[in-house]
Protein backbone atom coordinates (compact mmCIF):
# COMPACT_ATOMS: atom_id res chain seq x y z
CA UNK A 1 0.00 0.00 0.00
CA UNK A 2 1.24 3.50 -0.87
CA UNK A 3 2.70 5.61 1.96
CA UNK A 4 0.63 8.80 1.74
CA UNK A 5 2.80 10.56 4.32
CA UNK A 6 5.61 10.76 1.75
CA UNK A 7 3.39 12.30 -0.93
CA UNK A 8 3.38 16.11 -1.18
CA UNK A 9 1.81 16.85 -4.61
CA UNK A 10 -1.38 15.18 -5.86
CA UNK A 11 -3.30 15.65 -9.12
CA UNK A 12 -6.98 14.65 -9.42
CA UNK A 13 -8.52 13.74 -12.80
CA UNK A 14 -12.25 14.30 -12.36
CA UNK A 15 -11.79 16.52 -9.31
CA UNK A 16 -15.30 17.97 -9.59
CA UNK A 17 -16.96 14.66 -8.72
CA UNK A 18 -18.58 14.59 -5.31
CA UNK A 19 -16.37 11.78 -4.00
CA UNK A 20 -13.22 13.08 -5.67
CA UNK A 21 -13.68 16.60 -4.29
CA UNK A 22 -13.99 15.21 -0.75
CA UNK A 23 -10.65 13.43 -1.20
CA UNK A 24 -9.05 16.55 -2.66
CA UNK A 25 -10.26 18.57 0.32
CA UNK A 26 -8.88 15.95 2.71
CA UNK A 27 -5.39 16.09 1.22
CA UNK A 28 -5.45 19.89 1.00
CA UNK A 29 -6.50 20.05 4.67
CA UNK A 30 -3.48 17.92 5.53
CA UNK A 31 -1.07 20.27 3.79
CA UNK A 32 -0.64 18.54 0.43
CA UNK A 33 -0.36 20.52 -2.80
CA UNK A 34 -3.57 19.59 -4.66
CA UNK A 35 -4.78 20.45 -8.16
CA UNK A 36 -6.96 18.78 -10.75
CA UNK A 37 -8.92 18.54 -13.96
CA UNK A 38 -12.62 18.34 -14.69
CA UNK A 39 -14.64 18.50 -17.87
CA UNK A 40 -16.86 21.44 -16.96
CA UNK A 41 -17.00 24.27 -14.44
CA UNK A 42 -19.53 23.73 -11.66
CA UNK A 43 -20.37 25.33 -8.33
CA UNK A 44 -18.26 22.63 -6.69
CA UNK A 45 -15.17 23.30 -8.82
CA UNK A 46 -15.59 27.03 -8.13
CA UNK A 47 -15.63 26.26 -4.40
CA UNK A 48 -12.46 24.18 -4.72
CA UNK A 49 -10.71 27.05 -6.48
CA UNK A 50 -11.84 29.46 -3.76
CA UNK A 51 -10.27 27.05 -1.24
CA UNK A 52 -6.90 27.28 -3.02
CA UNK A 53 -7.18 24.13 -5.16
CA UNK A 54 -6.51 24.96 -8.86
CA UNK A 55 -8.82 23.30 -11.41
CA UNK A 56 -8.33 23.18 -15.19
CA UNK A 57 -11.04 22.33 -17.70
CA UNK A 58 -9.02 21.35 -20.78
CA UNK A 59 -7.73 17.82 -21.31
CA UNK A 60 -4.32 19.00 -22.42
CA UNK A 61 -1.25 16.85 -21.82
CA UNK A 62 0.94 19.97 -21.83
CA UNK A 63 -0.97 21.41 -18.88
CA UNK A 64 -0.70 18.24 -16.80
CA UNK A 65 1.61 18.98 -13.83
CA UNK A 66 4.86 17.09 -14.37
CA UNK A 67 6.05 17.28 -10.75
CA UNK A 68 3.03 15.53 -9.23
CA UNK A 69 3.86 12.49 -7.10
CA UNK A 70 0.42 10.86 -7.18
CA UNK A 71 -2.43 10.89 -9.69
CA UNK A 72 -5.94 9.99 -8.49
CA UNK A 73 -8.70 9.40 -11.04
CA UNK A 74 -12.36 8.50 -11.04
CA UNK A 75 -13.54 5.44 -13.02
CA UNK A 76 -15.97 7.79 -14.78
CA UNK A 77 -12.99 9.18 -16.72
CA UNK A 78 -12.70 7.48 -20.16
CA UNK A 79 -9.58 5.39 -20.80
CA UNK A 80 -8.62 7.62 -23.76
CA UNK A 81 -8.30 10.72 -21.55
CA UNK A 82 -5.06 12.38 -22.72
CA UNK A 83 -3.75 13.39 -19.29
CA UNK A 84 -4.51 9.98 -17.79
CA UNK A 85 -2.74 8.28 -20.70
CA UNK A 86 0.27 10.56 -20.23
CA UNK A 87 0.64 9.74 -16.56
CA UNK A 88 0.24 6.03 -17.15
CA UNK A 89 2.71 5.89 -20.02
CA UNK A 90 5.29 7.83 -18.00
CA UNK A 91 5.09 5.53 -14.97
CA UNK A 92 3.54 7.96 -12.51
CA UNK A 93 1.87 6.50 -9.44
CA UNK A 94 -1.79 6.31 -10.54
CA UNK A 95 -4.64 5.25 -8.22
CA UNK A 96 -8.40 4.97 -8.55
CA UNK A 97 -10.36 7.09 -6.10
CA UNK A 98 -11.34 3.96 -4.17
CA UNK A 99 -7.69 2.92 -3.82
CA UNK A 100 -6.71 6.33 -2.44
CA UNK A 101 -9.62 6.29 0.00
CA UNK A 102 -8.73 2.74 0.99
CA UNK A 103 -5.16 3.86 1.76
CA UNK A 104 -6.45 6.67 3.98
CA UNK A 105 -8.68 4.30 5.94
CA UNK A 106 -6.09 1.54 6.51
CA UNK A 107 -5.16 2.97 9.91
CA UNK A 108 -8.45 4.53 11.09
CA UNK A 109 -11.69 3.35 12.69
CA UNK A 110 -14.22 3.42 9.85
CA UNK A 111 -18.00 3.71 9.67
CA UNK A 112 -18.92 2.81 6.08
CA UNK A 113 -22.42 3.30 4.65
CA UNK A 114 -23.28 1.28 1.54
CA UNK A 115 -26.41 0.72 -0.53
CA UNK A 116 -27.93 1.48 -3.90
CA UNK A 117 -29.85 4.36 -2.32
CA UNK A 118 -30.00 6.13 1.04
CA UNK A 119 -26.27 5.99 1.72
CA UNK A 120 -25.61 9.71 1.21
CA UNK A 121 -28.29 10.82 3.65
CA UNK A 122 -27.37 8.22 6.29
CA UNK A 123 -23.62 8.83 6.11
CA UNK A 124 -24.21 12.58 6.35
CA UNK A 125 -26.58 12.09 9.30
CA UNK A 126 -24.04 9.95 11.15
CA UNK A 127 -21.19 12.35 10.45
CA UNK A 128 -23.33 15.31 11.54
CA UNK A 129 -24.31 13.61 14.81
CA UNK A 130 -20.64 12.86 15.55
CA UNK A 131 -19.64 16.44 14.78
CA UNK A 132 -22.59 18.16 16.48
CA UNK A 133 -22.18 16.15 19.71
CA UNK A 134 -18.43 16.88 19.85
CA UNK A 135 -17.51 13.23 19.32
CA UNK A 136 -15.66 14.09 16.10
CA UNK A 137 -14.89 12.34 12.82
CA UNK A 138 -13.41 12.74 9.36
CA UNK A 139 -16.30 12.77 6.88
CA UNK A 140 -16.10 11.64 3.22
CA UNK A 141 -19.60 12.20 1.85
CA UNK A 142 -21.37 11.77 -1.47
CA UNK A 143 -23.42 14.94 -1.09
CA UNK A 144 -23.16 18.47 0.26
CA UNK A 145 -24.25 18.72 3.89
CA UNK A 146 -26.66 21.62 4.28
CA UNK A 147 -25.38 22.23 7.83
CA UNK A 148 -21.78 22.79 6.75
CA UNK A 149 -22.01 23.39 2.98
CA UNK A 150 -19.35 20.74 2.40
CA UNK A 151 -18.87 17.05 1.63
CA UNK A 152 -15.76 16.79 3.82
CA UNK A 153 -14.64 17.74 7.29
CA UNK A 154 -11.85 16.63 9.59
CA UNK A 155 -11.18 16.22 13.29
CA UNK A 156 -8.45 15.03 15.65
CA UNK A 157 -10.31 11.77 16.28
CA UNK A 158 -8.93 9.01 14.07
CA UNK A 159 -12.37 7.97 12.83
CA UNK A 160 -13.82 8.17 9.33
CA UNK A 161 -17.44 8.21 8.19
CA UNK A 162 -17.45 7.14 4.56
CA UNK A 163 -20.06 6.82 1.87
CA UNK A 164 -19.13 3.40 0.47
CA UNK A 165 -19.81 3.41 -3.27
CA UNK A 166 -20.72 0.12 -4.94
CA UNK A 167 -19.93 1.41 -8.45
CA UNK A 168 -16.92 -0.39 -9.89
CA UNK A 169 -16.80 -2.41 -6.62
CA UNK A 170 -15.10 0.58 -5.00
CA UNK A 171 -16.37 -0.26 -1.49
CA UNK A 172 -14.35 -3.48 -1.44
CA UNK A 173 -11.20 -1.34 -1.00
CA UNK A 174 -12.41 -0.11 2.40
CA UNK A 175 -11.81 -1.51 5.90
CA UNK A 176 -15.14 -1.10 7.74
CA UNK A 177 -15.30 -1.43 11.53
CA UNK A 178 -19.00 -0.53 11.53
CA UNK A 179 -21.07 -0.69 8.35
CA UNK A 180 -24.59 0.05 7.16
CA UNK A 181 -26.22 -1.59 4.13
CA UNK A 182 -29.36 0.24 3.05
CA UNK A 183 -30.53 -1.40 -0.18
CA UNK A 184 -29.46 -3.74 -2.98
CA UNK A 185 -31.80 -2.86 -5.83
CA UNK A 186 -30.46 -3.81 -9.26
CA UNK A 187 -28.15 -1.07 -10.53
CA UNK A 188 -24.80 -0.65 -12.30
CA UNK A 189 -25.55 -3.75 -14.36
CA UNK A 190 -23.02 -2.44 -16.90
CA UNK A 191 -20.44 -3.32 -14.23
CA UNK A 192 -22.00 -6.36 -12.54
CA UNK A 193 -23.91 -7.99 -15.37
CA UNK A 194 -26.63 -9.50 -13.16
CA UNK A 195 -28.43 -8.56 -9.97
CA UNK A 196 -27.05 -11.67 -8.23
CA UNK A 197 -23.45 -10.71 -8.99
CA UNK A 198 -24.14 -7.24 -7.58
CA UNK A 199 -25.61 -8.82 -4.43
CA UNK A 200 -22.51 -11.02 -4.14
CA UNK A 201 -20.41 -7.85 -3.99
CA UNK A 202 -22.48 -6.46 -1.11
CA UNK A 203 -22.16 -9.77 0.73
CA UNK A 204 -18.39 -9.64 0.23
CA UNK A 205 -18.38 -6.06 1.59
CA UNK A 206 -20.32 -7.22 4.67
CA UNK A 207 -17.74 -9.94 5.22
CA UNK A 208 -15.07 -7.27 5.69
CA UNK A 209 -16.86 -5.69 8.70
CA UNK A 210 -14.84 -6.05 11.91
CA UNK A 211 -17.65 -5.05 14.30
CA UNK A 212 -21.34 -4.28 13.83
CA UNK A 213 -23.26 -4.52 10.56
CA UNK A 214 -26.52 -2.54 10.47
CA UNK A 215 -28.69 -3.87 7.66
CA UNK A 216 -32.10 -2.89 6.34
CA UNK A 217 -34.68 -5.49 7.34
CA UNK A 218 -36.09 -7.41 4.39
CA UNK A 219 -33.12 -7.27 2.02
CA UNK A 220 -32.60 -10.29 -0.22
CA UNK A 221 -30.28 -13.07 0.99
CA UNK A 222 -30.21 -11.82 4.59
CA UNK A 223 -28.83 -15.16 5.75
CA UNK A 224 -25.72 -14.67 3.58
CA UNK A 225 -24.60 -11.51 5.36
CA UNK A 226 -21.98 -12.41 7.96
CA UNK A 227 -20.50 -10.08 10.58
CA UNK A 228 -19.45 -10.35 14.26
CA UNK A 229 -22.70 -8.53 15.13
CA UNK A 230 -25.67 -7.97 12.85
CA UNK A 231 -28.55 -5.58 13.68
CA UNK A 232 -31.55 -4.85 11.48
CA UNK A 233 -33.38 -1.56 11.15
CA UNK A 234 -36.71 -0.74 9.58
CA UNK A 235 -40.02 1.05 9.95
CA UNK A 236 -41.36 -2.44 10.70
CA UNK A 237 -41.81 -3.62 14.27
CA UNK A 238 -39.78 -6.80 13.70
CA UNK A 239 -36.41 -5.04 13.37
CA UNK A 240 -33.76 -4.61 16.09
CA UNK A 241 -33.96 -0.84 15.58
CA UNK A 242 -37.52 0.22 14.91
CA UNK A 243 -39.69 3.30 14.64
CA UNK A 244 -42.97 3.95 16.42
CA UNK A 245 -45.48 6.74 16.97
CA UNK A 246 -44.61 8.74 13.83
CA UNK A 247 -46.35 12.12 13.64
CA UNK A 248 -46.26 14.45 10.63
CA UNK A 249 -45.64 18.10 11.47
CA UNK A 250 -46.11 20.29 8.37
CA UNK A 251 -43.64 18.41 6.20
CA UNK A 252 -41.46 17.28 9.11
CA UNK A 253 -41.63 14.40 11.61
CA UNK A 254 -41.72 13.58 15.30
CA UNK A 255 -41.19 9.92 16.22
CA UNK A 256 -39.94 7.39 18.77
CA UNK A 257 -37.13 4.91 18.08
CA UNK A 258 -36.25 1.75 19.96
CA UNK A 259 -32.55 0.84 20.03
CA UNK A 260 -31.31 -2.18 22.03
CA UNK A 261 -34.37 -2.12 24.30
CA UNK A 262 -33.91 1.63 24.89
CA UNK A 263 -36.91 3.73 23.87
CA UNK A 264 -35.90 7.19 22.64
CA UNK A 265 -39.03 9.33 22.54
CA UNK A 266 -39.99 12.44 20.59
CA UNK A 267 -37.10 12.58 18.13
CA UNK A 268 -37.61 15.57 15.80
CA UNK A 269 -36.46 15.33 12.18
CA UNK A 270 -36.73 18.57 10.24
CA UNK A 271 -36.79 17.12 6.74
CA UNK A 272 -39.40 15.48 4.56
CA UNK A 273 -39.85 11.87 3.50
CA UNK A 274 -40.86 8.95 5.71
CA UNK A 275 -37.85 7.07 4.36
CA UNK A 276 -35.68 9.69 6.06
CA UNK A 277 -37.24 8.75 9.41
CA UNK A 278 -35.99 5.23 8.72
CA UNK A 279 -32.59 6.64 7.71
CA UNK A 280 -32.44 8.59 10.96
CA UNK A 281 -33.19 5.45 12.99
CA UNK A 282 -30.03 3.67 11.83
CA UNK A 283 -27.92 6.82 12.23
CA UNK A 284 -29.16 6.97 15.83
CA UNK A 285 -28.36 3.26 16.22
CA UNK A 286 -24.77 3.82 15.09
CA UNK A 287 -24.38 6.78 17.46
CA UNK A 288 -25.67 4.74 20.41
CA UNK A 289 -23.26 1.93 19.50
CA UNK A 290 -20.51 4.53 19.97
CA UNK A 291 -22.08 5.29 23.38
CA UNK A 292 -22.94 8.89 22.54
CA UNK A 293 -25.42 10.27 25.07
CA UNK A 294 -29.06 10.01 24.02
CA UNK A 295 -30.07 13.63 24.60
CA UNK A 296 -27.07 14.86 22.60
CA UNK A 297 -28.11 12.58 19.72
CA UNK A 298 -31.69 13.91 19.80
CA UNK A 299 -30.43 17.49 19.74
CA UNK A 300 -28.14 16.72 16.78
CA UNK A 301 -30.91 15.03 14.79
CA UNK A 302 -33.22 17.98 15.36
CA UNK A 303 -30.46 20.31 14.14
CA UNK A 304 -29.84 18.23 10.99
CA UNK A 305 -30.78 20.27 7.93
CA UNK A 306 -30.36 17.52 5.38
CA UNK A 307 -28.26 17.04 2.28
CA UNK A 308 -28.48 19.28 -0.74
CA UNK A 309 -30.50 17.60 -3.48
CA UNK A 310 -31.91 14.99 -1.08
CA UNK A 311 -35.58 15.86 -0.58
CA UNK A 312 -34.47 19.48 -0.53
CA UNK A 313 -37.21 22.06 -0.20
CA UNK A 314 -36.59 24.81 -2.75
CA UNK A 315 -39.98 26.46 -2.20
CA UNK A 316 -42.31 25.57 0.64
CA UNK A 317 -45.45 27.66 0.80
CA UNK A 318 -49.01 26.78 1.70
CA UNK A 319 -50.11 26.98 -1.93
CA UNK A 320 -46.91 25.84 -3.68
CA UNK A 321 -44.15 23.33 -2.90
CA UNK A 322 -41.02 22.65 -4.95
CA UNK A 323 -38.66 19.79 -4.01
CA UNK A 324 -35.36 18.87 -5.66
CA UNK A 325 -33.80 15.42 -5.31
CA UNK A 326 -30.89 13.37 -6.65
CA UNK A 327 -33.12 10.31 -7.27
CA UNK A 328 -31.79 8.41 -10.29
CA UNK A 329 -32.95 4.82 -9.64
CA UNK A 330 -36.58 3.65 -9.95
CA UNK A 331 -36.85 2.77 -6.24
CA UNK A 332 -35.47 6.17 -5.23
CA UNK A 333 -37.84 7.91 -7.62
CA UNK A 334 -40.85 5.88 -6.41
CA UNK A 335 -40.05 6.60 -2.75
CA UNK A 336 -39.51 10.29 -3.46
CA UNK A 337 -42.79 10.78 -5.31
CA UNK A 338 -44.87 8.76 -2.85
CA UNK A 339 -43.33 10.49 0.18
CA UNK A 340 -43.87 13.97 -1.25
CA UNK A 341 -47.46 13.27 -2.29
CA UNK A 342 -48.24 11.80 1.15
CA UNK A 343 -46.81 14.87 2.88
CA UNK A 344 -48.78 17.26 0.67
CA UNK A 345 -52.08 15.54 -0.12
CA UNK A 346 -54.42 17.36 -2.46
CA UNK A 347 -51.68 19.08 -4.43
CA UNK A 348 -51.21 18.25 -8.11
CA UNK A 349 -47.80 16.59 -8.48
CA UNK A 350 -45.57 17.29 -11.47
CA UNK A 351 -42.23 15.47 -11.72
CA UNK A 352 -39.44 16.67 -14.01
CA UNK A 353 -37.01 13.77 -14.39
CA UNK A 354 -33.66 13.51 -16.16
CA UNK A 355 -32.57 9.90 -16.80
CA UNK A 356 -28.91 9.25 -15.94
CA UNK A 357 -26.91 6.88 -18.19
CA UNK A 358 -28.03 5.00 -21.29
CA UNK A 359 -27.34 1.63 -19.68
CA UNK A 360 -29.43 2.41 -16.59
CA UNK A 361 -32.29 3.63 -18.79
CA UNK A 362 -32.09 0.47 -20.91
CA UNK A 363 -31.95 -1.88 -17.90
CA UNK A 364 -34.53 -0.17 -15.67
CA UNK A 365 -36.95 1.56 -18.07
CA UNK A 366 -40.00 -0.33 -16.79
CA UNK A 367 -39.25 0.72 -13.20
CA UNK A 368 -38.82 4.37 -14.16
CA UNK A 369 -42.11 4.31 -16.07
CA UNK A 370 -43.98 2.79 -13.11
CA UNK A 371 -42.52 5.36 -10.71
CA UNK A 372 -43.36 8.34 -12.93
CA UNK A 373 -46.91 7.02 -13.40
CA UNK A 374 -47.52 7.80 -9.71
CA UNK A 375 -47.38 11.55 -10.43
CA UNK A 376 -50.23 13.52 -11.98
CA UNK A 377 -47.90 14.87 -14.65
CA UNK A 378 -44.40 13.92 -15.80
CA UNK A 379 -41.78 15.70 -17.86
CA UNK A 380 -38.79 13.64 -19.02
CA UNK A 381 -35.56 15.25 -20.21
CA UNK A 382 -33.12 13.67 -22.68
CA UNK A 383 -30.77 11.12 -21.13
CA UNK A 384 -27.70 12.55 -19.38
CA UNK A 385 -24.82 10.40 -20.73
CA UNK A 386 -22.13 11.05 -18.07
CA UNK A 387 -19.34 8.58 -18.90
CA UNK A 388 -21.25 6.70 -21.61
CA UNK A 389 -21.61 6.81 -25.37
CA UNK A 390 -25.17 6.67 -26.76
CA UNK A 391 -26.83 3.29 -27.22
CA UNK A 392 -28.88 3.03 -30.45
CA UNK A 393 -32.61 3.01 -29.72
CA UNK A 394 -32.26 4.08 -26.07
CA UNK A 395 -33.73 7.54 -25.48
CA UNK A 396 -36.10 9.28 -23.10
CA UNK A 397 -38.91 7.74 -25.12
CA UNK A 398 -37.71 4.32 -23.91
CA UNK A 399 -39.28 5.36 -20.59
CA UNK A 400 -42.27 7.42 -21.74
CA UNK A 401 -43.46 4.75 -24.21
CA UNK A 402 -43.90 2.37 -21.26
CA UNK A 403 -45.94 4.80 -19.16
CA UNK A 404 -49.69 4.46 -18.65
CA UNK A 405 -50.14 8.12 -17.71
CA UNK A 406 -50.79 10.07 -20.91
CA UNK A 407 -49.96 13.37 -19.19
CA UNK A 408 -46.27 13.07 -20.03
CA UNK A 409 -43.98 14.90 -22.40
CA UNK A 410 -40.31 14.96 -23.39
CA UNK A 411 -38.71 18.40 -23.14
CA UNK A 412 -35.16 19.72 -23.22
CA UNK A 413 -33.97 22.11 -20.52
CA UNK A 414 -34.92 25.29 -22.37
CA UNK A 415 -38.37 23.91 -23.10
CA UNK A 416 -38.81 23.01 -19.41
CA UNK A 417 -38.26 26.64 -18.40
CA UNK A 418 -40.67 27.80 -21.12
CA UNK A 419 -43.19 25.27 -19.80
CA UNK A 420 -42.95 26.77 -16.30
CA UNK A 421 -43.29 30.32 -17.63
CA UNK A 422 -46.49 29.31 -19.43
CA UNK A 423 -47.83 27.70 -16.24
CA UNK A 424 -47.16 30.87 -14.26
CA UNK A 425 -48.63 33.15 -16.93
CA UNK A 426 -51.82 31.06 -16.97
CA UNK A 427 -51.90 31.05 -13.14
CA UNK A 428 -51.73 27.25 -13.06
CA UNK A 429 -49.12 26.72 -10.32
CA UNK A 430 -51.26 27.17 -7.21
CA UNK A 431 -51.94 24.00 -5.20
CA UNK A 432 -49.09 22.28 -7.02
CA UNK A 433 -46.22 20.10 -5.89
CA UNK A 434 -43.23 20.24 -8.23
CA UNK A 435 -40.30 17.81 -8.10
CA UNK A 436 -37.07 17.86 -10.09
CA UNK A 437 -35.12 14.62 -9.95
CA UNK A 438 -31.98 13.12 -11.45
CA UNK A 439 -28.22 12.74 -11.04
CA UNK A 440 -27.08 14.57 -14.19
CA UNK A 441 -27.09 18.33 -14.72
CA UNK A 442 -30.78 18.88 -13.98
CA UNK A 443 -29.59 20.77 -10.90
CA UNK A 444 -28.75 23.69 -13.23
CA UNK A 445 -32.52 24.14 -13.69
CA UNK A 446 -33.29 24.47 -9.99
CA UNK A 447 -32.53 28.16 -9.52
CA UNK A 448 -34.23 29.26 -12.80
CA UNK A 449 -37.35 27.21 -11.93
CA UNK A 450 -37.34 28.69 -8.42
CA UNK A 451 -37.22 32.21 -9.84
CA UNK A 452 -40.04 31.53 -12.28
CA UNK A 453 -42.28 29.94 -9.65
CA UNK A 454 -41.47 32.66 -7.12
CA UNK A 455 -42.92 35.23 -9.55
CA UNK A 456 -46.33 33.58 -9.35
CA UNK A 457 -48.98 35.73 -7.69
Amino acid sequence: MIDLKKIERIYFIGIGGIGMSALARYFSFHGKEVSGYDRTETNLTKQLISEGIPVMYKDDEAQAPKDTQLVVYTPAIPAEHKQLQYYRSNNYQVLKRSEALGAITESSFNICVAGTHGKTTISTMIAHILRDTGYGCNAFLGGISANYNSNFWSSDRNMCVIEADEYDRSFLKLSPDIAVITAMDADHLDIYGTEKVMQDSFIEFAGKVKGTLFIKEGLARMEDFKAPEKLTYSLRESADIMIDNVRMMNGFYLFDVKVDEELIEDVALNMGGLHNVENASVAIGVARKLEIETQAIKSAVEDFRGVKRRFEYIIKKKYLVYIDDYAHHPEELRTLIKSAMNLFPGKQCTVIFQPHLFTRTRDLADGFAEALDIANEAVVLPIYPAREMPIPGITAETITSRMKNENVRILDKKMVLDHFREKVSRKEVHDHLYITAGAGDIDTLVEPIKQILSSAK
